[in-house]
């Protein structure tokens, strides 16, 4: 047998292979052998039909049909073999010549596992950036946490305005008639947040307390319901109730009401070293994320279709699974962007390949760098994820696999490989601020004021 290997786009190899007339025969007369045990021909005992008389009643070329069939797959293996190629999945085959009497001839399109040729990875021209925290930071947390504790007061003196919390009545008409979902009798509403259609929340400005006022709105253009969409309705409206929210005075009592404060002057300095944190957090995570972005930039790398494909198929139940948390359907997601499955995935797909190249850089520099997980590591994952699903039997046997243990490894490997990169950086620039993980520090009274979330953003 003879085989050529060539490069082919994509990371793939094309294999050329070329099957000896005689092995071919020798299938044919096994290929008449196997049909005929299992196919009934009247006068004759199972597996002792010849060949003309099996044909007749399977149809003509279906001996040799499937002997080039089962050829082709026992020859794809032996080429495998002998040519050290490793198949990344199945192989797209296409029979060139298959007549008995000479060579069967037959290529075969093999995705293999990419080449990446790694550039520069470690002399990036850039540095971490910290977020400088200054007074007006810290006093924007003040005032999130002055609004958690703010109290929702009655108004009587006054009209509606931005940013008070009403009740409020109304009804939507077009042509005289009123529609589906244009009428409430008590619906609460923040004015100013615009929940409602565009100029509906204008339309309450100075309302008072058991005022009625009537006007009509334009609906968008592009407004989810057809029949509204570029249409003017009338709608007649009534204040029930109305309040504003008052904050409390940011003084030593608020600062105690909110934690083991002495006074609004601690509470400040715990704020401000709870931002300090996270600057610091968010400076390494952006620092890693401007590293990746440098090693992918300079890499040379062609993402087979096949890993591409499976990306952006990871990608969609990714979106599927974060739409059930929401309530959200993914038929009504499609009816809603007037997409199909194909489509969505097609949209994912340069997503996807940037996904998949920046995973097979990174695992090349892990390689590079010689990077290994701990075996204890690795266990110490695992059981945590157990723990983390042990309400989900299910998933938490998954994840004690060899295929998700594989998958924590190759992740676990990319993550330390970039960390080692930052903490050789940072023993090179000792001027340079240490920038440890946000888990790293010792917890303190902020973070439970002030909270994990970046509402406390710089």
């Amino acid at each position: 047998m003879n085989v050529t290997t060539t490069p082919a786009p994509h990371s793939s190899v094309l294999l050329e292979v070329e099957v000896p007339a005689d092995r071919l025969a020798r299938e044919v007369a096994e290929s008449v052998r196997r049909l005929s045990r299992r196919t009934r021909v009247p006068g004759f005992r199972p597996g002792k039909a010849p060949r003309a008389m099996l044909e007749r009643v399977l149809g003509q070329g279906v001996v040799l049909e499937d002997a080039v069939d089962h050829l082709v797959e026992v020859a794809y293996r032996e080429a495998v073999a002998e040519t050290g190629t490793i198949p990344l999945g199945r192989a797209s085959i296409e029979v060139k010549e298959a007549e008995e009497g000479k060579p069967l001839l037959f290529t075969a399109t093999v995705p293999v596992p990419p080449e990446v040729q790694l550039g520069d990875y470690l002399s990036f021209p850039f540095a971490p950036e910290i977020d400088v925290i200054d007074d007006a930071k810290v006093d924007k947390v003040i005032d999130e946490l002055r609004d958690q504790q703010a109290r929702l007061d009655p108004v009587e003196d006054r009209g509606v305005r931005a940013g008070d919390y009403a009740v409020i009545g109304f009804t939507g008409t077009r042509d005289g008639v009123a529609f589906e979902g244009g009428s409430a009798e008590r619906a609460p509403v923040v004015v100013g947040e615009e929940r409602f259609i565009p100029g509906f929340e204008d339309a309450l400005m100075g309302m008072t307390v058991g005022e009625a006022r009537e006007f009509d709105i334009t609906f968008p253009a592009d407004y989810h319901e057809v029949d509204l969409a570029g249409r003017e309705v009338h709608f007649s409206a009534t204040v029930h109730e109305l309040r504003e929210k008052v904050a409390p005075e940011a003084d030593d009592e608020f600062a105690r009401s909110v934690g083991a404060y002495a006074d609004l002057a601690a509470l400040r300095v715990e704020v401000r070293h709870r931002l300090e944190q996270n600057a610091l957090d968010r400076a390494r995570h952006r620092f890693a994320d401007r590293i990746v972005e440098y090693a992918v930039a300079n890499a040379t790398v062609d993402p087979p279709d096949l890993l591409v494909d499976e990306e952006a198929e990871i990608m969609h139940d990714e979106l599927v699974s974060s739409m059930r948390r929401q309530g959200i359907t993914e038929p009504a997601y499609l009816a809603a962007t007037g997409k199909t499955v194909e489509e969505l995935l097609a949209d994912m797909r340069p997503d996807a390949e940037r996904r998949v190249k920046t995973l097979l850089v990174l695992s090349r520099v892990a390689d590079a760098e010689g990077v290994e997980v701990p075996p204890e590591r690795i266990e110490a994952e695992v059981e945590e994820a157990r723990g983390r699903y042990a309400s989900n039997p299910r998933l938490a046997e998954y994840v004690g696999s060899e295929r998700a243990r594989a998958s924590l490894r190759s992740s676990l490997r990319r993550s330390i490989v970039v960390e080692k990169i930052i903490d050789g950086w940072l023993a090179a620039h000792p001027d340079h601020p240490a920038i440890p993980h946000i888990e790293d520090a010792t917890p303190d009274a902020a973070h439970a004021a002030v909270g994990d979330e970046p509402a406390v953003e710089a």
